[in-house]
């Protein structure tokens, strides 16, 4: 008996070994993330995401971000590949199929939707269903990972390729490695055009021009931040924090064209993520593991609302994640938030009051 337990442990030593030299698929650096504020004040937890009625209710499959069309249709990308049009009387259709895996989108003043692709990169999709290529890389450098855009009054897009060393099916690698591989960049429709505006973001995600256009906002997802970048004024090309330490992570964000801004939280801080942060072998270590033995996400649903200064005025919540979580987008229409999710299975529809 005595040998076979030696036998045992033996094999366990040398498999510990083997995990341990195994080649990690990340190279992380050390983070020290600021300590999570209180979900006090405005950010006191409430039930109002609760109220939210619930589109396409598992007819759906990870509407990532959504847009409403002048016909009040409303269009959401899926994991399959495709967009989806949801017609006021409830019914489903296809509207388009890019073969990867739409995210960020909206309407230009065309009727065209533009269309970030994580895979297939910046799209224009006509009303007709048909889809072009606008862009793939910028500077010689292929996109990785399209992920969100807004649209300015002169036709330019705005848009973010979240990391450029990991795509979308392995958006936790860039969580973990926490280096910036993000970009923020914009195309002239006129000419072509692709100018990179920015380098060096934590997972550029979520984009939002201002209500007079003179500065864009851009997510830092892993880094709990929002950057502003000015497009006009004295500070024109300079960018700055627009509000840190925020109570999650920030992926879409949305200008209501009323001076604030809703900001699309995926969830909230995650205390087990934070406290592994800095220390790079543990998080090396855990990266060669199977992803069903990470930290999860807390099911929790939020969005905020932020005025031009980058103060939080409201909060909507549904602290049970039941009926709403892992909020990715939120746009305003018609006096309703339109609330998308990467993993859903539902598209919310929030009355404002």
């Amino acid at each position: 008996m005595k040998k076979i337990i030696i036998g045992i442990a033996g094999i366990l030593v040398i498999l510990i070994i083997i995990f341990v030299l195994k080649p990690a698929p990340i190279d992380p650096a050390a983070y020290i993330p600021p300590d999570a504020q209180e979900l006090t004040g405005v950010l006191t937890p409430n039930n109002l995401l609760q109220e939210a009625e619930l589109l396409a209710l598992g007819k759906i499959n990870g509407p990532e971000e959504v847009a409403v069309d002048s016909q009040g249709r409303v269009f959401g990308g899926t994991q399959d590949g495709k967009i989806i049009r949801l017609l006021p009387d409830g019914r489903l259709e296809t509207f388009a199929a890019t073969g990867g895996r739409p995210l960020g989108m909206k309407f230009d003043e065309n009727e065209n939707l533009i269309v970030c692709d994580s895979y297939k990169g910046l799209l224009s999709i006509n009303p007709q269903g048909e889809i072009k290529i606008l862009a793939t890389s910028a500077d010689g450098v292929p996109f990785k990972f399209t992920d969100a855009l807004d649209i300015s009054s002169d036709g330019t897009i705005y848009f973010t390729d979240a990391s450029s060393k990991y795509d979308q099916s392995e958006y936790l690698y860039d969580l973990l490695e926490s280096k910036p591989h993000g970009r923020f960049l914009s195309y002239n429709p006129a000419t072509g055009q692709v100018k990179v505006l920015l380098k060096n973001l934590y997972f550029a995600n979520g984009v939002a021009l201002s209500h007079d256009e003179d500065f864009v906002l851009i997510n830092e997802t892993y880094r709990y931040r929002i950057t502003r970048y000015w497009l006009r004024g004295p500070k024109m090309g300079t960018h700055e924090i627009f509000i840190d330490n925020l109570p999650g992570f920030p992926d879409n964000i949305s200008n209501n064209q009323k001076g604030t801004f809703w900001l699309a939280l995926f969830t909230i801080r995650n205390e087990s993520a934070d406290k592994l942060h800095p220390f790079p072998f543990r998080k090396t270590l855990l990266s060669k593991l199977p992803k069903a033995l990470w930290p999860k996400p807390h099911p929790y649903g939020l969005v905020l609302e932020l005025d031009a200064h980058g103060n939080i005025i409201q909060s909507l919540h549904d602290p049970t994640g039941k009926n709403l979580k892992e909020i990715t987008s939120a746009q305003e229409y018609g006096g309703y938030l339109y609330l998308g999710g990467l993993h859903n299975d539902r598209i919310g529809k929030y009355k404002l009051p």
